[in-house]
């Protein structure tokens, strides 16, 4: 509830109804938009970034390639932060590999 309310508070979230007891009321549009937001969020998109794709969102079709750039520079810092925790996986499972070397031999 407290992210709702804050990305209601930083505009990354509109236009939500409120019923007679002041719940909110999402439409489907606001779940498939909540979606896109949580991903982005998960994958470790700062909320600037997210407000600044919002906006983009907003202005219309003609921001489509500026949205472009913003995904696809998202997507390569996925991907490095991707290769750099394969990387430390490799070192983990090397030492637990040596431990249990060290562990048979004993």
């Amino acid at each position: 509830m407290d992210t709702l309310r804050y990305y209601e508070r930083v505009g990354l979230i509109d236009g939500v109804e409120r019923g007679p007891t002041g719940q909110r009321r999402f439409s489907e549009d606001h779940l498939g938009w909540l979606d896109i937001l949580k991903c982005l969020r998960d994958t470790g998109m700062p909320i600037e970034q997210m407000c600044r794709f919002a906006e983009l969102v907003r202005t219309g079709d003609e921001t489509i390639p500026a949205r472009i750039t913003l995904l696809t520079a998202h997507e390569q810092a996925v991907a490095k932060r991707i290769a750099d925790l394969e990387s430390q996986r490799a070192h983990i499972n090397g030492k637990i590999d040596y431990y249990k070397s060290v562990a048979a031999g004993e």
